[in-house]
């Protein structure tokens, strides 16, 4: 599967941003799906999670409250709807998809996802 995120940028703290990732080239429908991020000189870390149907979801501690994700089938993307943007939440942020034989679960381990979007930058200033 391929991945294309966009719609990071450059905000102020408080603020708003929405992230998309557009994919192709698998049966989107089937596979759950993830945003992760790294800010410079961290590890990549988990942000939010979504099952096949979009029923499931899980966030990390750091985000849950602020951050939603959610998806579209009929267009294979996924979204992750960020508020109330902290200074803490700048980094690159990225998308990735679970092999089909996962059967459309959550996951909150890199490890478990098997392709990945290029990134986009999000940075929020104080």
């Amino acid at each position: 599967v391929q991945l294309q995120a966009s719609g990071g940028g450059l905000v102020q703290a408080g603020g708003s941003l929405r992230l998309s990732c557009a994919a192709s080239g698998r049966t989107f429908s089937t596979i759950g799906m993830g945003w992760f991020r790294q800010a410079p000189g961290k590890e990549r870390e988990f942000v939010a999670t979504i099952n096949w149907s979009g029923g499931l979801t899980y966030y990390a501690d750091s985000v849950k409250g602020r951050f939603t994700i959610s998806r579209d089938n009929a267009k294979s993307t996924v979204y992750l709807q960020m508020n109330r943007l902290k200074p803490e939440d700048t980094a690159v942020y990225y998308c990735a998809a679970r092999p089909v034989r996962s059967g459309g679960t959550t996951s909150q381990y890199a490890a478990s996802y098997d392709a990945w979007g290029q990134g986009t930058q999000v940075t929020v200033s104080s």
